[in-house]
């Protein structure tokens, strides 16, 4: 996704709508990769690299994920303490990916960078939602 179609989403007057808007494309990008990840394991886990097992229990995780962030995306005015939480745990998961590579996965090259690229956007995702709620927050202060 561009800068500009990132701008195009941010584009409101309304705080709230902003952070609705980026919780929830987290939500539907974590819920086609857990999906994907619980579809074809077998098949992804020999081209990336990675033991099936491995994404299909991180495919159940991210399916369930994606509809706790997609239920939070869903309310009109989204708690502050939930948005941290979901903050946080993408913060983890960029954290603990490039830990796993560089400790105990053996990824193929694709899995290497597929690691490295979905890290980037789930930290791009909590960094889009941190300024966003602070958006929000110095507005209604």
């Amino acid at each position: 996704m561009s800068a500009t179609q990132l701008a195009s989403l941010a584009r409101t007057s309304d705080p709230h709508a902003v952070l609705r808007r980026f919780l929830a494309l987290d939500a539907v990008v974590t819920g086609v990769n857990g999906l994907a990840y619980l579809a074809a394991s077998g098949p992804l886990g020999r081209f990336l690299g990675v033991d099936s097992g491995l994404l299909l229990g991180l495919g159940v995780f991210l399916a369930v994920y994606a509809a706790a962030v997609g239920l939070l995306a869903a309310r009109a005015r989204p708690a502050v303490l939930p948005v941290r939480a979901v903050i946080e745990a993408n913060l983890a998961w960029a954290a603990v990916s490039c830990v796993a590579l560089g400790l105990w996965l053996e990824p193929t090259t694709a899995g290497a960078v597929w690691t490295v690229l979905q890290a980037l956007t789930v930290a791009g995702f909590a960094l889009l939602q941190y300024a966003s709620l602070r958006s929000r927050q110095d507005i209604s202060e």
